[in-house]
């Protein structure tokens, strides 16, 4: 029986699937669940499930057995026989502010991004504040940011004073549009800021033209985009500013920790000094008996989380291709299953960073099955998921902002009608993305192995192939 959604996902999707699978080869048709003789249980298209007995034909949510009760990989990894030595040394040591061992960070993440210069400050929150600050970014200016990511990008904006200007979301990519950013921009406008979501990279070429086009600052948001690449190059590189975050779910954990990357040597020294309380550096030295020169902050970073992001450093570039190759294969085993419809990369992607494995779940596909008990039901099977972000866009904490006295007192009260901005930023696509299609995945699962990913592909069939009885449970 053919689903009526696109070509991809009806029966000739199926048959695409089984024989990507070696399924069809064997034999197997599209018949209603059984054991085979090897005491494997296969569904209605044919995927392998789990081995076991009859029970796990039955979805775990409605009582059945799972398809998956052994552990994910755990985050994070800290080995430590070859890790502690540094931050054992570095706490016996008495030396716990900023010092060489974060100057050697620096310099290594710089080497890593590609860029001459990086500083590291507290968090990826202050990173994006600080390099908005230093490029003179404030009230009164708009920055085009996307309604899909973490609150701390437009949080960011909002501190220095600007106005965010919303851009929506290409669902295939799960990024901001680039051919929707010039409708927003004003003669106010004077920053954009992509965020390299999910891990995977933004549409850098295209917006690097729009932004020369009308003289705008670009500030890379790749907070959750470690050594991903365009065209072998590593985001982070390509704007005025990269900015990334060392959360402790990051890519790259620290715990707390953030990074600016740049090549532009006078913005770096205006940076640094900011992040040591305005303190004279570099191209900011100026009468260093004049003290402080310029309106700073406190944003260092210690010695021991610089220990401890040095020992993780070590393994990142393994990891990152782990998550690659097994992303890669986990979305070519899926795409063919009706309603599951996996992330697309920019043709120029040559790497992502995977921080979270996507893809746009379609319940017509699943027998009209809602999203929330798709992922209560994958869940159930052993696989952890989540549906990832609400409308940035839609949220109260605008409406706060803009009641505060420093906007009162630098906009017109037409800019802080909240219904009004609302409607100039509304953003219909992401609301879809967010509300009813987006499906994650944890980068710690990717950095299982092949028969891990193969739980996660056996559990989405069994749903699949289960979703009417799961519905009406």
């Amino acid at each position: 029986m053919k689903n009526k959604i696109n070509s991809n996902h009806t029966a000739g999707g199926r048959r695409k699937f089984l024989r990507s699978t070696g399924l069809f080869a064997a034999g197997v048709l599209l018949a209603p669940p059984f054991i085979s003789r090897a005491g494997e249980a296969v569904g209605q298209t044919g995927r392998l499930l789990i081995h076991g007995g009859s029970d796990v034909l039955h979805p775990a949510i409605l009582g059945g057995g799972p398809v998956r009760t052994k552990k994910w990989p755990g985050w994070p990894v800290w080995d430590k026989d070859t890790d502690e030595k540094g931050v054992v040394d570095d706490l016996r040591s008495g030396i716990w502010s900023r010092a060489e061992l974060v100057k050697t960070f620096e310099k290594e993440w710089a080497g890593v991004i590609g860029t001459k210069r990086c500083l590291t400050v507290v968090n990826g929150t202050n990173a994006l504040i600080t390099s908005l600050l230093q490029l003179n970014i404030g009230g009164g200016d708009e920055v085009i940011v996307p309604p899909y990511t973490f609150i701390a990008t437009v949080a960011a904006v909002l501190a220095t004073g600007a106005m965010p200007v919303f851009v929506d979301t290409d669902p295939e990519t799960f990024q901001i549009d680039p051919a929707k950013i010039e409708a927003k921009i004003t003669p106010r406008t004077k920053a954009i800021l992509p965020v390299h979501i999910l891990g995977l990279p933004a549409d850098m070429e295209t917006i690097l033209r729009i932004a020369s086009k009308h003289s705008l600052v670009v500030v890379e948001d790749a907070c959750q985009a470690h050594m991903a690449e365009i065209n072998h190059k590593r985001v982070g590189s390509f704007g005025h500013a990269g900015c990334f975050s060392f959360q402790n779910s990051k890519n790259l954990a620290i715990g707390e920790g953030g990074a600016i990357t740049s090549d532009d040597d006078a913005f770096m020294d205006r940076c640094y000094s900011y992040h040591n309380y305005g303190n004279p550096y570099g191209a900011v030295v100026g009468d260093v008996h004049a003290g402080t020169l310029i309106a700073g902050n406190k944003l260092r970073l210690t010695e021991y989380q610089a220990a401890i992001g040095l020992a993780q450093l070590k393994r990142l570039e393994a990891q990152t291709e782990t998550r690659n190759q097994n992303a890669a294969w986990l979305r070519g085993k899926i795409k063919d299953i009706p309603g599951v419809i996996p992330y697309r990369l920019y043709d120029n992607v040559t790497r992502a960073a995977f921080h979270l494995f996507p893809f746009r779940y379609d319940k017509e596909g699943f027998k009209g099955l809602p999203r929330k008990d798709f992922l209560a039901a994958l869940n159930a099977e052993g696989i952890p998921c989540y549906e990832g972000y609400a409308p940035l866009n839609k949220m109260p904490y605008l409406a706060n902002a803009f009641q505060s006295k420093n906007y009162r007192k630098m906009y017109a009260p037409a800019d802080l009608d909240i219904h009004a901005y609302n409607e100039r930023n509304e953003c219909p696509l992401n609301d879809k993305l967010c509300n009813e299609e987006a499906v994650w995945f944890e980068q710690s699962m990717l950095l299982g192995n092949r028969e891990d990913m193969n739980d996660i592909v056996r559990a989405i069939g069994k749903i699949h192939d289960n979703a009417e009885a799961i519905k009406k449970g």
